[in-house]
């Protein structure tokens, strides 16, 4: 994990004993920068959690502000913004993969889904202007319309994707060195998966059919024809499967946003206003620090809320209190990768030392959002 997450594993011979996995190398104090920045300041931040699936952090971060405040988002930024989704759901299920693969002694995997990957990469820069940390969600929509060209240059990745996602099963699914390696490693069962807390493709995995696209219905999912994938097992191989049929998936929600995408405004304009004159005094706060041209933002109502969004690694969530300010009273995290990483120790003790990289592998965790 590149020198930032540590496991002290007790061994006997190569049967592991205990395993202790040591956080904390990659905090930032993201919540508290958050309760000291507005909505639109913090937004360039998000992307350092989970940043193999920006577009959610950034979706997680305008959603709560939207919520608390009653704001109306188009319909056709409602449509971009899954379609950005998905996007960002195939390109970390793709760094999943590979690295996934290179773990357990597969190395060509790695360097093709790094070919898929850029494809994504670039559809990003053309509609962003950034390949990895985008800032394009903003309060009520999203920074700016799709250029020309981009819905066929992107329809035109989808016909490709598929194709590339069948060379990865015919590759993997039925290799016998990888079925050993993977099938029954980590099984967790349906009532221990609930009890843990655990959610994404850890959940589903083990025969539950929850997908927060389906359960709450956010942007304008319940307008596509899609399936929750799942499987019953429960063990590495099961969560490989889930995470492949997720990006079949996602082709087919972000064809189906293309195909149907509305016309109109990306953005409710109507939001950008002050909700009081500001009439600061000489040396006070809002005089030196917010300045006399502040960006565009507005007070959070006095209310407390919990958003969530289906992420890749599983249900993103933040808890957040508005104090009539600009400036969120508490902004609490609830990263899907840190709550997953728990059941790690339990799924690791009377296997073997080579089945560590296995089962942590399959977890799927981005140490950028379990420290924060």
């Amino acid at each position: 994990m590149h020198g930032v997450l540590r496991l002290i594993v007790t061994l006997d011979g190569e049967d592991v004993i205990d395993c202790e996995p040591i956080l904390g190398y990659l905090h930032r104090g993201m919540e508290k920068i958050a309760e000291n920045r507005t909505i639109i300041q913090y937004l360039p931040y998000v992307t350092r959690w989970d940043y193999l699936a920006t577009m959610f952090t950034e979706a997680i971060t305008v959603n709560g502000p939207e919520l608390l405040g009653n704001i109306q988002v188009p319909k056709r930024a409602s449509y971009i913004r899954a379609i950005m989704l998905e996007l960002s759901r195939i390109a970390s299920h793709l760094l999943w993969l590979g690295p996934f693969m290179a773990d357990i002694g597969a190395q060509t995997p790695f360097f093709y889904i790094f070919r898929e990957r850029e494809l994504v990469y670039d559809l990003f820069e053309d509609a962003t202007g950034m390949r990895m940390m985008h800032n394009y969600f903003r309060i009520g929509g999203v920074a700016a319309d799709l250029p020309h060209g981009w819905i066929d240059k992107c329809l035109d990745f989808c016909d490709y994707f598929l194709i590339g996602v069948t060379e990865y099963q015919k590759l993997i699914t039925r290799n016998p060195i990888f079925l050993e390696r993977v099938e029954g490693v980590g099984i967790i069962g349906r009532e221990e998966v609930i009890n843990w807390g655990l959610s994404g493709p850890m959940l589903r995995a083990s025969g539950i059919q929850w997908d927060l696209r389906k359960v709450d219905r956010y942007e304008c999912y319940d307008e596509f024809d899609w399936e929750v994938q799942w499987q019953n097992e429960g063990d590495s191989l099961a969560r490989y499967l889930v995470r492949i049929g997720e990006m079949t998936e996602s082709i087919k929600i972000i064809q189906q946003a293309l195909e149907g995408i509305p016309g109109g405004p990306y953005e409710n304009l109507e939001i950008r206003y002050f909700d009081r004159e500001r009439n600061p005094e000489w040396n006070d706060f809002d005089y030196r620090f917010i300045s006399k041209k502040p960006s565009p933002t507005f007070e959070l109502p006095k209310q407390e809320l919990y958003v969530r969004v289906e992420a890749p690694k599983g249900e993103l969530g933040i808890f957040l209190i508005g104090d009539l300010s600009g400036f969120p009273w508490r902004w609490k995290i609830r990263p899907p990768g840190f709550i997953n990483l728990q059941i790690l120790p339990q799924l690791v003790k009377r296997m073997k030392l080579a089945d560590i990289m296995t089962i942590l592998g399959s977890i799927d965790i981005i140490m950028g959002e379990v420290d924060r």
